[in-house]
């Protein structure tokens, strides 16, 4: 049998670690000075407000007990995508504008 909640759980602890990790890049570029760095600060942004985003909604499919529940996973679970692909992005642009 398989269970309702199956995938929001994993998305609520996986989007919380990669939140973290968006702070820590935020917060390098910061301590590093690096200015011309404008288009990693905001992509970066993005991505953690999509984590956010998926965190909540992760927890309210956990949460919920009504039909909304599967609806709050699968968003979360588009939310996350997302954010990946965003996290992707700007790991890509700290990586090249180190090689510079």
């Amino acid at each position: 049998m398989v269970q309702k909640n199956d995938k929001a759980p994993h998305i609520l602890n996986t989007s919380a670690n990669l939140l973290g990790i968006c702070f820590l890049v935020l917060t390098s570029l910061k301590v590093l000075k690096l200015n011309q760095t404008t288009l990693i600060d905001e992509c970066t942004s993005f991505a953690t407000i999509l984590f956010m985003s998926s965190s909540i909604l992760s927890f309210l499919s956990i949460r919920s007990n009504t039909t909304r529940s599967d609806r709050y996973e699968s968003i979360a679970d588009i939310i996350f995508l997302s954010g990946l692909i965003c996290l992707f992005v700007t790991i890509m642009m700290v990586t090249f504008n180190f090689i510079k």
